[in-house]
């Protein structure tokens, strides 16, 4: 089951079946995708008990009603062909990813993948075009096949694979190093080439939580600051990062749509894919995508699966035990801080670009949630008292905090609009 999983990620990212023509028309994604989920089965894997594994397809359904509730009852069908592969995928790889040696195999996988997208990258802004007969975008920006054929996305990427390409360098040999090293710079180097705000963002909220983390919020906001400083130095975009520039203020105004959308549906959306029939642009924040397309309800749910994500990493790090008191218990603990703060963070850089991109249903962001979902099932089983996330406990507190995201959504993009006015 595990090398199949790992080889539908390697599918999902490097994409070679969408340039290499002999698999022209092959449905080698889905073949993958069923042959693991067959394997899964005849395991006879237990789903643990973790919020995710329910919230996860009560929002599956949401799309499917959201759909019928705007008149397309073919949506259903639709919606069992885009989401469900992804709704598949994270019941898999959140099963499998419960030891670290598996994480840590997901975790490289995921990063020699990025990798290889970054050098592709390279390549066209050396030649113009990559291997994969892709050129480089108009505005010099690398692109990829599928779905990273917006630079946006591939920064995303990029950024969310950073943290476990710096784990894995820690935890490596010589050789190893080098290597890992190697990735980290060829990531990097690939955000600077996407040329993306967001991704450029989210490296540097990834390394600002990181000083946080461990020196404490002062340096880290004074590092922040030198560090938004050399980016505004080195990418042109980010010297128009003000809300008045007319990528920032068509972005705001997409969200504005997207809020009415809201109000005009609240309870469903106007239907998922459907944004662009009410605005000529997407909603440029994954956030407001939900909300417009799913409604209040949808909304709640994906909130839920992003918050208790969160939640479970941080219950790691958060978590006391007396070194003294309990000798073996404390070394098990400190051997999942390290896994825990890598996902932390790719879950902070992830998340600091879906909050200037469309990407709430890109698969990849629910391969990451679905690695902090399968590590906290395992940590839980490997360190005593851990807390359980239950939703019978818990659940409640995800609908206050909707309607609060939700107004804080209505007040940021009121205050943008008075500034880009």
């Amino acid at each position: 089951m595990f090398p199949l999983i790992v080889l539908y990620v390697v599918l999902a990212i490097v994409r070679p079946q969408e340039y290499f023509a002999s698999l022209a028309g092959v449905p080698v994604l889905p073949v993958v995708l069923a042959l693991a989920f067959a394997a899964w089965l005849a395991s006879g894997t237990r789903v643990p008990s973790a919020p995710q594994f329910l919230l996860l397809p009560a929002f599956f359904v949401v799309l499917m009603v959201s759909e019928v509730a705007n008149g397309w009852f073919g949506g259903i069908k639709d919606q069992f062909g885009k989401f469900g592969p992804i709704v598949l995928a994270f019941f898999i790889i959140a099963t499998a990813c419960n030891t670290h040696r598996r994480v840590r195999v997901l975790m490289a996988v995921m990063v020699m993948c990025a990798s290889i997208l970054a050098l592709h990258g390279v390549g066209q802004a050396r030649t113009g075009m990559g291997w994969s007969g892709i050129p480089i975008g108009e505005d010099g920006r690398i692109q990829y096949v599928g779905i990273f054929n917006d630079p946006n996305d591939l920064g995303m990427l990029f950024v969310s694979v950073f943290p476990m390409a710096c784990l894995l360098l820690t935890r490596a040999r010589a050789l190893g190093k080098l290597f890992w090293l190697a990735c980290i710079g060829m990531l990097l180097y690939g955000v600077y080439l996407t040329n993306s705000r967001g991704a450029m963002l989210g490296v540097l909220l990834v390394v600002g939580a990181y000083v946080w983390y461990r020196r404490g919020l002062v340096v880290a906001g004074i590092l922040g600051v030198a560090g938004l400083t050399v980016m505004k130095m080195l990418s042109s975009r980010m010297q128009e990062l003000d809300a008045g520039e007319e990528s920032a203020s068509g972005r705001v105004d997409a969200w504005y749509e997207g809020l009415h959308m809201f109000t005009s549906h609240p309870l469903l959306g106007v239907g998922p894919g459907n944004f662009t029939d009410y605005n000529h642009l997407t909603a440029h924040n994954s956030f407001v995508l939900v909300l417009a397309e799913t409604g209040f309800i949808g909304y709640l749910l994906w909130l839920a699966i992003i918050g208790y994500s969160f939640w479970m990493v941080a219950a790691v790090l958060r978590f006391k035990v007396d070194a003294v008191a309990e000798p073996e218990r404390y070394a098990r603990w400190q051997d999942e801080r390290p896994l825990a703060l890598t996902l932390l963070l790719s879950l902070c850089g992830m998340f600091m670009c879906a909050f200037f991109l469309s990407r709430s249903y890109m698969i990849v962001l629910y391969f990451v949630l679905a690695i902090v979902t399968g590590f906290y099932v395992g940590a839980r089983q490997r360190v005593d008292g851990l807390p359980t996330l239950a939703m019978s406990e818990s659940g409640g507190r995800w609908i206050p905090a909707a309607i609060g995201s939700i107004a804080g959504l209505f007040v940021l993009v009121a205050v943008l609009l008075r500034t880009s006015g």
